[in-house]
């Protein structure tokens, strides 16, 4: 089952794809079943129920609408970083032997079509594309045989990063939680409609059309069940809950000269079978201070 959240006309709504077209219910409609992160914490039957609901609604036209990313609230966004041997060396790091794990933040993020931000304060501004997988059941140490049980679905997101902010510590919370930096979408794909754990999918990232970065998802350090095992042991994944798996190689960071995503730009992340995030780039404009009377 593949699921869209967006939003038309200033309502909120939800549709899933049936045979090539999207159908589904605006909030205000009787019978909507309710927000993707509502019938993730109720369960499978909940999002077979909602599917079967949706699916009885009218064609919507997703040219036309505002997409959302697919879980705007999740109590936790765990991303795990030098997760390809390829981009930890390209990096200058050693290949961690333990998941290099840090949060992003809800204000982060932004869904499908909507601006990256580059904020006035950086011009490093960097993309990262990477699968997400949203956990649909609380996992509290789960070993990693039975891991994969406990993801609901799938996503695609790109980790974009300002690189300056992210070394002005040892720890990277600032460059990765900038406001319109975290896209995320644009569908949210059951786990039940793809490969375990993804295994056997491609991701690609380009900018304006060209090929930067290209992995294949069996190539991460730490699979999604060995990171959802790890995680697991020190804190409880709840249901929505997203996991960001790390990117490739070819981060514009790691280029001579440095490859930076600027004004105007559009990047694109394409998994098999997960669709294509595409975000345009925008300048941050602040707007003038206005002198109260």
């Amino acid at each position: 089952m593949k699921f869209a959240a967006f939003e038309f006309a200033g309502q909120r709504g939800l549709a899933i794809e049936v045979e090539g077209a999207f159908r589904g219910l605006m909030a205000q409609d009787e019978g909507f079943p309710g927000d993707l992160l509502t019938l993730i914490r109720a369960g499978a039957p909940a999002l077979k129920a909602a599917a079967k609901a949706l699916g009885n609604g009218p064609v919507i036209d997703m040219a036309a609408v505002t997409y959302l990313p697919p879980v705007a609230d999740p109590e936790k966004i765990v991303c795990v970083g030098l997760n390809y041997r390829d981009h930890s060396a390209e990096s200058g790091f050693e290949q961690p032997t333990f998941p290099t794990l840090f949060g992003r933040f809800n204000s982060s993020l932004i869904g499908h079509g909507a601006a990256i931000i580059r904020p006035q304060v950086s011009n490093q501004l960097d993309y990262e594309g990477e699968l997400a997988a949203i956990i649909g059941a609380e996992a509290s140490k789960v070993s990693e045989a039975d891991a994969l049980n406990y993801v609901a679905g799938y996503s695609i997101f790109n980790d974009a990063s300002i690189r300056d902010y992210q070394v002005k510590s040892p720890q990277w919370t600032a460059g990765k939680n900038f406001d319109n930096t975290g896209a995320f979408g644009p569908y949210f794909v059951t786990a039940d409609a793809l490969p375990k754990g993804c295994l056997g999918l491609a991701l690609t990232t380009r900018l304006n059309g060209q090929v930067v970065q290209q992995a294949e998802i069996d190539d991460m350090v730490f699979s999604v069940a060995q990171t959802i095992s790890i995680c697991s042991q020190f804190m409880t994944l709840k249901p929505g809950d997203v996991i960001v798996t790390g990117t490739p190689s070819g981060v514009g960071l790691a280029r001579k000269p440095p490859l930076w995503m600027v004004d105007g730009d559009v990047c694109e992340v394409e998994i098999t079978g997960l669709g294509k995030l595409s975000n345009p780039v925008r300048d941050e404009i602040l707007q003038p201070l206005t002198k109260s009377a």
